[in-house]
C-alpha cells in the first residue's frame, strides 16, 4: 500500500500511537497495546479506500478522519476522556454528524456528475440533513443493542445520553446541509464547503460536469 503525503497532524498522531504501543508493550499492558495497534491500523483505512476505489481524499479531509478516530478511540477510551469531560461525547457526535452529512452530500452530488445547475441546492441540503440524521439514529440503535446483548455501557446515562446525542446530531446535520447548500450557491460556509470543493477537484473524473 502506497501512503500519500500527509499533514503534520497525521504524522504526529502516528508517532503518539507508536509510542503508546511501545510503552504499553514494555510495561506489559497488553490490552492498551492491542487497542493502540487497532487504532493505528484503522488510521490507514482511508488510504486503503483510496487505493481500492481510486477515490482520492484531500489532505485536510484525511487529517480530519484520522483525528476523529484518534479522539474517539484513543483519547476517548484509553485516555478516558468520556469520563473526564462530559462534553467530549457531544462534540464527537456533532463532528461525526457533520462529516457523515458532507459524505452524503458528495455521494448524491456524484449522481449529478458535479453539475451545479442540475443539482437543486435545497433538495440536496435536505437530503444531506436526513442522511446524517439517519446514520446518527442507526448508531444509537447500535449502542442500545451492544448494551443489551453484551452488557456494555455505551449509552451511559441511558435515555438522557441518547437524546442529547440525537440533539447534537441534529445540529451537525443542519450544519452539513447548509454547507452543501452554500457550496452549490457558490459561497463558502465555515470552511466546510471548501472541503467539498477540494474533494471535487481531487476527483474530477467523478464530477465531469462541474464548472
Amino acid at each position: 500500500m502506497k501512503i500519500p503525503k500527509q499533514s503534520r497532524l497525521v504524522y504526529l498522531i502516528w508517532v503518539i500511537l507508536i509510542l503508546e504501543i511501545a510503552v504499553s508493550l514494555w510495561l506489559r499492558q497488553w490490552n492498551e497495546a492491542f487497542v493502540a495497534i487497532v487504532i493505528l491500523a484503522l488510521t490507514f483505512l482511508p488510504f486503503l479506500f483510496e487505493e481500492r476505489f481510486k477515490i482520492y481524499i484531500p489532505l485536510n479531509a484525511g487529517a480530519m478522519i484520522v483525528l476523529f478516530l484518534f479522539a474517539t478511540l484513543f483519547l476517548g477510551e484509553i485516555g478516558n476522556f468520556y469520563e473526564r469531560y462530559w462534553w467530549w461525547d457531544l462534540v464527537l457526535h456533532s463532528g461525526a454528524a457533520i462529516g457523515v452529512g458532507l459524505i452524503g452530500f458528495v455521494m448524491v452530488f456524484m449522481l449529478f456528475e458535479g453539475d451545479r445547475y442540475a443539482a437543486p441546492p435545497i433538495a440536496l441540503a435536505i437530503l444531506t440533513f436526513f442522511i446524517a440524521m439517519a446514520i446518527g439514529a442507526i448508531w444509537e440503535i447500535f449502542e442500545y443493542l451492544m448494551d443489551q446483548i453484551f452488557g456494555l455501557n455505551m449509552q451511559k446515562s441511558g435515555l438522557n445520553d441518547t437524546m442529547w446525542d440525537l440533539i447534537v446530531n441534529f445540529g451537525g446535520a443542519m450544519i452539513a446541509g447548509f454547507a452543501g447548500y452554500f457550496y452549490l450557491r457558490g459561497r463558502w460556509f465555515g470552511g466546510l464547503a471548501k472541503l467539498i470543493e477540494q474533494f471535487v477537484k481531487a476527483n474530477k473524473k467523478l464530477f465531469r460536469k462541474n464548472k
